[in-house]
C-alpha cells in the first residue's frame, strides 16, 4: 500500500467522502454492534457479515486516519463508499424511512439520512 502525495483527484475524494459520510467514527462503531446493523446487507455464501457491515468497520477506521496517511488503497475504498452512498440515496422509499433496511443497510456504509448535522 502506498501514499498517494496529494493532488486534485485526491482532494476531490476527500471532500466527497466528508460529505457522503456523516456518522462519525464513535457513532459508527455503535451503531455496528447493533441487531438492525447486522441484519442488513449482502452477506457471503455460508453467511457471515455483511459488506455492508464489514464496509462500516473500515470507514470508522478511515475516519480515524490522519488524511496524509491515507493509501491508494484507503482512497478507492473512500470512493466506493461515496458512489455507494449517493447511488442508494437516490432510492429512498416513500415514507418513514426511521425503521427501514434502507436506512440501516445506508447507516452501515456511515450514513445516516436522518441525521440533522
Amino acid at each position: 500500500m502506498t501514499r498517494r502525495d496529494g493532488g486534485a483527484e485526491r482532494d476531490e475524494t476527500l471532500a466527497a467522502f466528508d460529505e457522503a459520510v456523516n456518522l462519525t467514527a464513535g457513532e459508527l462503531d455503535r451503531w455496528l454492534e447493533t441487531d438492525e446493523a447486522k441484519s442488513v446487507g449482502q452477506k457471503p455464501d455460508g453467511g457471515g457479515e455483511s459488506t455492508g457491515h464489514a464496509s462500516g468497520r473500515r470507514i470508522a477506521a478511515l475516519l480515524r486516519t490522519r488524511k496524509d496517511e491515507l493509501t491508494d488503497d484507503d482512497l478507492a475504498h473512500m470512493r466506493k463508499v461515496v458512489g455507494y452512498v449517493h447511488r442508494h440515496l437516490a432510492q429512498r422509499p416513500d415514507g418513514d424511512v426511521t425503521d427501514t433496511p434502507w436506512r440501516y443497510s445506508l447507516m452501515n456504509w456511515g450514513h445516516d439520512p436522518q441525521k440533522k448535522t
